[in-house]
């Protein structure tokens, strides 16, 4: 066996022809564990886009876990895997908020927390963020609702506590000392 003619270090050119595109399994036919996997697999190259600031990369991937781990299965899932599969959409549904938010799109933002607040009320990253977003809006009664939950659920997070002094500093009369 001879060793190559191509010098180490030189710079290679490939070409690389695509024969054949096929689709992927449908998620629905997969068994539960099946598409946890794929489901945490797509979520995991989100979040290497989201990563490197590709955020429209991030949100299709995310999206696209959500399709693996949403809907009617052939084989029901068991108890545990029911709450992972829960526990995984919701990661999703919030990863998909933050990339909608780096997007600039607010109300496609909200509405990914208010879906995870659907599945899991009392997950406070959905909290928080809706809070945030409500009180963008002005929407500063709600906000200040939703964050004063989020501050019960985790009384020590400084971000929900800056949160909550920003709204109360909007909210009240500048005094005229």
């Amino acid at each position: 066996s001879r060793e190559p003619d191509v010098p180490p270090e030189a710079p290679l050119l490939f070409e690389v022809t695509l024969l054949e595109v096929r689709d992927g399994p449908d998620p629905q036919l997969l068994p539960p564990a099946v598409r946890l996997r794929l489901g945490s697999q797509r979520r995991e190259r989100g979040n290497f886009h989201f990563a490197r600031a590709d955020f429209a990369a991030a949100l299709r991937s995310y999206r696209l876990s959500l399709r693996a781990l949403d809907g009617p299965t052939t084989a029901p899932p068991g108890p545990e895997e029911e709450e992972e599969l829960q526990e995984q959409r919701v990661k999703c549904l919030n990863n998909c908020a933050a990339a909608e938010l780096k997007l600039g799109r607010a109300e496609e933002a909200l509405a990914a927390c208010e879906a995870a607040l659907r599945i899991s009320p009392d997950n406070g990253r959905a909290l928080l963020r809706r809070g945030q977003l409500l009180a963008e809006q002005g929407r500063d009664a709600e906000a200040a609702l939703v964050l004063r939950r989020a501050l019960e659920l985790d009384p020590a997070n400084k971000v929900i506590h800056t949160e909550l002094s920003r709204l109360a500093k909007r909210q009240s009369p500048p005094s005229n000392t």
